[in-house]
């Protein structure tokens, strides 16, 4: 299972991924990816993702969606 983590700017995904390191024990370093909103051109207009491999299922969604949302985000479904 991966889970995909939508941020507003790379500082709020950066928070994310320690987050996910110190309150879920992820052991795998998330991936952080620029996500360019599509027509935009400006670096700024820019989502960015963290994406957790979650191969165990161990993770709870809800509690994902909960650290997604107090940084502004949300979590896509996959």
């Amino acid at each position: 299972m991966r889970h995909v983590l939508v941020l507003p700017d790379r500082d709020a995904a950066e928070e994310v991924a320690e987050a996910l390191v110190e309150r879920f024990g992820v052991t795998e370093e998330p991936q952080l990816v620029r996500d360019a909103l599509a027509g935009e051109d400006d670096a700024e207009d820019a989502q960015w993702l963290v994406v957790v491999e979650d191969p165990g299922a161990r993770h709870d969604p809800a509690q994902l969606d909960d650290l997604a949302a107090e940084f502004e985000g949300w979590r896509e479904a996959e």
